[in-house]
C-alpha cells in the first residue's frame, strides 16, 4: 500500500498520514500530485463531499517547496459574510464592536506557505469579488485599516461544486474561476478506487484501536459491493462502529453497518420514469410544485439515510450545509431540546 507521509498534522480522516494509493486510479492522482506540488501555481481540487480533498491539499503542501512554511485550512461554507473579511483579511483592534485586539487573519497566518479554501463554491458573489482583488494584488488590508500588506501564499481551492455550470447560472464569477484553476486535480469517488477500500478500511481499523484485527472474506466482498455515497467519511465511521463491542479478531459482514437501501417497490421496478412523474404533477396543476418537490425530495433522502445527514446529502448531490439549509427551510430541522 502506498501512503504518502507528510509533514504538517493532517486533521481528516483523523490520523491518516496520506492519501491511501493502492488503485490504479489512485495512483495516477499520486503522480498528479507530485508534478502540480513542483509547479507553484493555483491549484483547483474537486471531487465529492469526503473523498479526501484537504489530504491532496496537505499532499501538495508536503510536496512543495513550501513545506517548511504554514498550511492553513478553511471551509468556506462556514464564513458568513459578515465575518469573511476579518477571518481571512484579519481586523484592527475597535475596527467593530467586539474587536478588542487586532487580529490577523488566514491569508497572514498562511504567508509564505499554503492555504486551503475548501468548498469555494459555497462563497456568495460578495464575497468572491473580494477574495479576487485579494488574489489579483497580493496583498490584504486588515478590516479598519488603512495600509494594505503584501502577501505571499500558494492558494489551493476545493469543491465538489459544478462550478462551470455555477458561472452559467450566475453564482459564481468567472474571473475568480480562471485564477483558482491554474492547475486542476480531480479526486476519484471512493467507489470508482476499489482497491482503497480494503487498506483504508485496515487503516481504519488500526487507527482506532483495533491492533491485529482484519476483515473475513464476506466483510471485504460487503465493502467492495457498497457504493459509499459518503466516501471515507463514511468508511471510516463503519470501521468504527464495527470495532464497538467486537470480540476476538475478525470483522465480518454482519458487524458493519452498512447502509442499505429500501426503495419502494414502485421504485425498484421502475414502472414510471422522472418525466412521467413529472408530467403527471404539471397537469394535475400541483399547488406549490415546486416546494413540495423540494420537500419530499429532502423528506424522502433522509427516510433513505435513516436520518443521516452527511449520507442524505450525498444522495442528493448538496452538501450538508445545503442540505441543512433546505431543512430549515421546511422546517425538518429538530426543534431544541426542552430540560
Amino acid at each position: 500500500m502506498l501512503a504518502l507521509g507528510v509533514s504538517s498534522v493532517v486533521s481528516y480522516p483523523a490520523g491518516l498520514s496520506g492519501p491511501v494509493f493502492d488503485d490504479p486510479l489512485s495512483r495516477r492522482l499520486a503522480a498528479e500530485i507530485a508534478r502540480v506540488a513542483g509547479a507553484a501555481v493555483h491549484v483547483l481540487i474537486l471531487g465529492e463531499t469526503g473523498v479526501g480533498k484537504e489530504l491532496v491539499a496537505r499532499q501538495i503542501h508536503a510536496q512543495s517547496a513550501r513545506r517548511q512554511r504554514p498550511f492553513v485550512a478553511v471551509n468556506c461554507a462556514a464564513l458568513s459574510e459578515s465575518l469573511f473579511e476579518s477571518e481571512l483579511f484579519g481586523h484592527e483592534r475597535g475596527a467593530f464592536t467586539g474587536a478588542l485586539s487586532t487580529t490577523t487573519g488566514w491569508f497572514e497566518a498562511a504567508d509564505g506557505g499554503t492555504l486551503f479554501l475548501d468548498e469555494i463554491g459555497e462563497l456568495a458573489p460578495a464575497m468572491q469579488a473580494k477574495l479576487l482583488r485579494v488574489i489579483q494584488q497580493r496583498e490584504v488590508t486588515r478590516v479598519g485599516a488603512r495600509i494594505a500588506r503584501p502577501i505571499d501564499v500558494r492558494l489551493i481551492t476545493a469543491t465538489n461544486v459544478d462550478l462551470e455550470q455555477a458561472i452559467a447560472d450566475g453564482r459564481f464569477r468567472e474571473d475568480l474561476y480562471y485564477r483558482i484553476k491554474v492547475a486542476t486535480l480531480k479526486v476519484p469517488a471512493l467507489r470508482d478506487r476499489p482497491g482503497d477500500i480494503l487498506p483504508l478500511a485496515r487503516h481504519f481499523a488500526r487507527l482506532h484501536g483495533g491492533d491485529g484485527v482484519d476483515f473475513t472474506p464476506k466483510a471485504a466482498d460487503a465493502l467492495a459491493g457498497h457504493d459509499w455515497p459518503g466516501n471515507i467519511r463514511e468508511l471510516e465511521n463503519v470501521v468504527q462502529t464495527a470495532l464497538v463491542g467486537l470480540e476476538g479478531k475478525w470483522i465480518d459482514a454482519h458487524d458493519l453497518s452498512i447502509l442499505q437501501r429500501h426503495l419502494p417497490a414502485r421504485a425498484q421496478k421502475g414502472a414510471t420514469s422522472l418525466e412521467q412523474v413529472i408530467d403527471d404533477l404539471l397537469l394535475r396543476d400541483t399547488e406549490n410544485l415546486f416546494e413540495t418537490v423540494q420537500r419530499q425530495l429532502v423528506v424522502r433522502a433522509l427516510d433513505y439515510s435513516g436520518g443521516n445527514q452527511v449520507h442524505a446529502a450525498a444522495y442528493l448531490g448538496v452538501t450538508r450545509n445545503v442540505l441543512r439549509t433546505l431543512m430549515q427551510r421546511h422546517g425538518l430541522l429538530p426543534g431544541p431540546r426542552r430540560g
